[in-house]
């Protein structure tokens, strides 16, 4: 079994969830599982496509999660960078000291 050793978070506007979700799951030998959660976001390079986030001056996004391996990790940076090349996705991986269950 493989050490997971960190966490990669990925960030997008809502309208990319299922796109970058299938991308999640096509690829089970990097990412075992993941959580999604719906946040609001602001960036000075964002472009605020609806009215609505216009006037709140920050857009509807969503945060994925993923417990990994570090090399899966830069395994799927590297095919998201690929397929989706959009700059409208940040991401970041940050390190996981312990990772476990209850039971």
């Amino acid at each position: 079994m493989k050490t997971l050793n960190c966490c990669l978070t990925l960030v997008c506007h809502k309208s990319m969830e299922e796109r970058l979700v299938d991308h999640l799951l096509e690829h089970p030998e990097w990412v075992s599982g993941f959580s999604v959660e719906r946040i609001e976001g602001h960036s000075q390079q964002e472009k605020l496509p609806s009215v609505m986030e216009q006037v709140r001056g920050r857009s509807q996004r969503i945060e994925m999660r993923a417990v990994m391996n570090l090399d899966d990790a830069h395994a799927l940076v590297a095919h998201l960078k690929e397929e989706e090349h959009n700059h409208d996705v940040a991401y970041w991986i940050t390190p996981v000291l312990e990772f476990g269950r209850l039971a």
